[in-house]
């Protein structure tokens, strides 16, 4: 949801020294349209650019091929934190967008693996740093809630790629600690 700055994510994440994951990406470009809106985060793995709660993404088409993406978050001292970027398709692999939120700095993948485009979406990146390898989850849903048979067909398609599941965070979305998002 909310990248950084590559130096910002080897400062505070843990990284696993391993061999990428191959990952298929399920989001086809025809389809892109139906994938745009708001979006709440349900978990996610930790990583050291998101320090709230009541997160969303909201993605929003700004041109032909250039998506808006607008990722906001409740800090604990009560304050939204907002981030603006980017999404493009990529060159090679139309199917895999590729995020800007920095000037100047290279674009992140995007993978969405797993979605019905209405009710949930398994979103995967990750950064390869010469040996080490981090990799970036977000479990997103249309509403604050998923199902929890639906949490676990998406945590099970991450172990089936060898992405730790059990390592994942809930998101806070209650409604009255959400409330100044006006979610």
């Amino acid at each position: 949801m909310l990248p950084s700055r590559r130096s910002l994510m080897l400062r505070r994440y843990v990284v696993m020294l391993r061999k990428p994951v191959p990952v298929q990406a399920r989001l086809t470009s025809c389809l892109l349209l139906q994938y745009l809106g708001k979006w709440f985060e349900i978990q996610k793995l930790p990583n050291s650019f998101q320090k709230g709660q009541c997160s969303t993404a909201e993605y929003s088409l700004q041109s032909p091929g250039v998506v808006g993406v607008l990722n906001r978050e409740l800090l604990n001292n009560g304050t939204i934190y907002a981030l603006t970027g980017t999404a493009k398709p990529s060159p090679t692999e139309p199917a895999k967008l590729m995020v800007t939120f920095f000037e100047n700095n290279p674009p992140s993948p995007y993978w969405v693996l797993s979605t019905d485009y209405t009710n949930f979406a398994l979103v995967y990146s990750c950064t390869d740093l010469e040996l080490i390898h981090t990799d970036f989850v977000w479990i997103l849903s249309r509403t604050p809630s998923l199902p929890q048979e639906t949490l676990e067909k998406l945590q099970n398609i991450l172990i089936s790629i060898g992405v730790s599941a059990d390592k994942l965070l809930t998101t806070n979305h209650d409604q009255d600690y959400c409330r100044p998002m006006g979610n």
